[in-house]
């Protein structure tokens, strides 16, 4: 690990004054990726600028428009366990619980969690090439062993995933990332946060180079009464999704008003599309139609000879994750399914 420099801003503001007043300087919370990908020299800091100290938005906050304002300095623990969130973002909640480990999670920030970067073998290897990591090498990941890479959205330049679990129910449940820097503060929809890789793969997301992420808003739809988040990965703990799904129903008895379905583990953010809960509005809650909808989903899929089982698996993740929405109590331990 190289030297850098390391400071304490006390305010948004104070963070951006320092960001903006050196070079190659990066924000530091819980450090649970940034720390890992200085450790490999995949990433390197001339400062730190550390902050935990800033207390704006700190707490969760009430919206006049219903929802829900989180802090994007709070911890992911602190987020999934406050009675708000459990009562009204079930979903959130869920879905925070499915990744890292409890350790992990008393320290990973909100706004870290957006920002993570992919967990791919060759972007972790300096000895292999990497677009991510070096622009215009190459992606070994293709020819190579690519079990946990992406089936959707790739590009010639990278199929690399994106690791997060909280982002995947951000996505289905539409939420809004503030984010402040030199030029003032913007909102962006979850929807445009993240970037395909296309042929800037080590571009990760929309937010610019000494902007910081603020706040998260939920809107005030969070499909509190049938929801599921569903991670399928090779161990049941402190492992990355192969597949993993976030679903939100608002039913009028057995037919759909609104469906939200977002995918995880499959393409470089986080994965929806609009044409299949468009689908499903109108139409009984079954799993025929949840088919019908995971066909639409991974229309135009490509597996890359290891991951190739993805593809089925992920459509099969689907029908059961949505039709355990129906009855989310079918997802406390040892609850059988419902497919």
């Amino acid at each position: 690990m190289n030297n850098f420099s390391y400071i304490k801003a006390a305010s948004v503001q104070a963070a951006i004054d320092q960001s903006t007043a050196g070079f190659n300087v990066k924000y530091i919370a819980g450090g649970t990726n940034l720390i890992d990908l200085m450790k490999y020299n995949l990433t390197r800091a001339d400062t730190l600028v550390d902050v935990n100290r800033v207390q704006e938005n700190k707490d969760i906050i009430e919206m006049e428009n219903g929802g829900l304002r989180l802090s994007a300095f709070a911890t992911n623990a602190q987020t999934a366990y406050n009675p708000l969130i459990e009562r009204r973002y079930p979903l959130l909640s869920r879905a925070i619980l499915a990744g890292a480990s409890a350790q992990i999670r008393n320290m990973a920030t909100n706004g870290g969690n957006l920002l993570q970067r992919t967990r791919c073998y060759y972007f972790y290897d300096a000895n292999v090439p990497c677009n991510k990591r070096e622009p215009g090498s190459g992606c070994a990941a293709i020819a190579g062993y690519n079990r946990i890479m992406a089936i959707l959205g790739t590009s010639e330049s990278c199929i690399a995933v994106f690791p997060s679990d909280m982002c995947i129910a951000l996505a289905a449940l539409e939420a809004i990332v503030n984010v402040e820097g030199p030029e003032g503060s913007r909102s962006i929809p979850f929807a445009d946060f993240h970037r395909l890789p296309g042929d800037t793969p080590h571009l990760d997301n929309n937010i610019g180079q000494d902007e910081i992420i603020t706040s998260i808003d939920l809107p005030a739809k969070g499909f509190s009464k049938n929801y599921s988040y569903l991670k399928l990965r090779d161990r049941n703990s402190y492992a990355f999704a192969l597949v993993s799904v976030a679903s939100g129903l608002d039913l009028d008895g057995d037919v759909i008003r609104e469906a939200r379905i977002a995918l995880g583990g499959v393409a470089h953010k986080p994965w929806r599309v609009e044409e299949a809960e468009d689908f499903l509005r109108g139409k009984p809650a079954n799993q025929s139609n949840f088919r019908q909808a995971a066909e639409m989903i991974l229309k135009g899929a490509t597996g890359y000879r290891h991951n190739e089982f993805k593809i089925e698996l992920a459509k099969r993740a689907i029908v059961r994750n949505c039709m355990m929405a129906l009855n989310p109590a079918t997802q406390l331990p040892g609850a059988q399914p419902s497919v």
